[in-house]
């Protein structure tokens, strides 16, 4: 069965401190009518550092949306290759081990998409196949898992490469004065992600069912408007409160597997917020500690947009892992509103297995 190994994670040199994000608030915006709400949602989000691509003063100016861009091909080309082979190198596998490169970006644009440069430079068969996925934002971690899996349940003997590159300071938008801009402000944050689902053998979280599932008629509260100015983060109020729809949907995929979601071994889980777990503590009946890797994500980086889901099983693994068969939720959520869900059991690929007795 198809194997989630252990993903390698990195975030850019350039820190910005809440105490920094805060002050820079009440500099840029000292006469906005709703500072003082902005200063304290943003001060509710625990976000305490995120890592950005640029320092401050250049992140706060907008050269354009073709700089930007330009600045987003060249920063991905930099520091992709390197955590991709790091992930590699923890699956115990190398490019030429690879069928599949699935790609998930919602922060800058390119045709053809990164995969085609990752083959030629790190020597991938040009026969790989690739998935480029742009336009589900925060949820394309999870919908990433997803693929892989039905990748690898298609060809069981086959492996998938996953890779997540998101540069959310790249969409600041100096203009965009809403509420919900100005806390996306001091949310978000810049990293890249890349783990492996192995068609066989591996240590990580066995993936054993998937599903995806979108609230009718909520496609506009998170979305972008696309102007010349490039990508401009429309985030609707109702957002905070949409884990009450979509836990009976974790729940239902879990009862499908004979599982109850309110009784697994780990939780691996898209912190969009703090809303957001503490939601789905309540709506689970599970401790707040089940989503302790998504808190520290959360804190230390800052929601990373798609790269959240990696980054909080890459804590997993560093913790020590789990159990021979612990059972475990992922959930990734973003624009739709969607929710991409994965069910799975943690292996270990020395596990010694047991010995069977034999009457002669």
């Amino acid at each position: 069965m198809a194997t989630l190994c252990k993903p390698t994670v990195s975030v850019p040199e350039h820190v910005i401190t809440m105490e920094e994000t805060l002050e820079l608030a009440r500099a840029h915006h000292a006469n906005h009518p709703q500072l003082p709400l902005a200063l304290r949602l943003i001060g509710n989000t625990g976000v305490l550092t995120r890592h950005i691509v640029q320092p401050i003063s250049e992140t706060l100016k907008h050269p354009g949306f073709e700089q930007r861009n330009k600045l987003y091909e060249a920063e991905a080309k930099a520091r992709v290759p390197g955590v991709v082979l790091s992930a590699l190198d923890d699956a115990d596998l190398t490019p030429a081990d690879i069928d599949v490169i699935i790609y998930v970006s919602c922060t800058g644009f390119m045709m053809p998409s990164l995969t085609a440069w990752l083959i030629n430079v790190l020597d991938f068969p040009s026969n790989t196949r690739q998935i480029p996925i742009a336009q589900l934002g925060c949820a394309a971690g999870g919908a990433a898992i997803n693929r892989a899996h039905d990748f690898c349940t298609a060809y069981p003997e086959k492996n998938a490469l996953i890779v997540a590159c998101e540069f959310c300071s790249l969409c600041y938008q100096p203009t965009d004065l809403g509420v919900g801009s100005l806390l996306s402000n001091g949310l978000f944050g810049d990293g890249i992600a890349a783990a492996v689902v192995r068609g066989s053998g591996g240590t990580g979280v066995q993936l054993e069912r998937n599903g995806s599932y979108l609230i009718p008629k909520t496609e506009d509260w998170i979305a972008y408007d696309v102007r010349e100015t490039g990508f401009h983060f429309l985030l609707d109020k109702r957002v905070p409160g949409t884990m009450e729809p979509l836990a009976p949907a974790l729940k239902q995929l879990a009862g499908l597997h004979g599982w109850d979601a309110s009784d697994l071994d780990f939780y691996i889980i898209h912190a969009g917020g703090p809303r957001i777990l503490d939601d789905l503590t309540k709506y689970l009946r599970v401790p707040p500690k089940a989503f302790r890797f998504s808190r520290e994500t959360l804190t230390e980086y800052g929601n990373i947009a798609s790269a959240v889901v990696l980054d909080a099983l890459r804590r997993l693994f560093e913790e020590g892992g789990a159990e021979h068969g612990a059972r475990g939720l992922l959930a990734g959520f973003g624009p739709g509103i969607t929710a991409e869900m994965a069910l799975g059991r943690w292996t270990s690929a020395d596990r010694v297995p047991a010995a069977v007795e034999v009457t002669v």
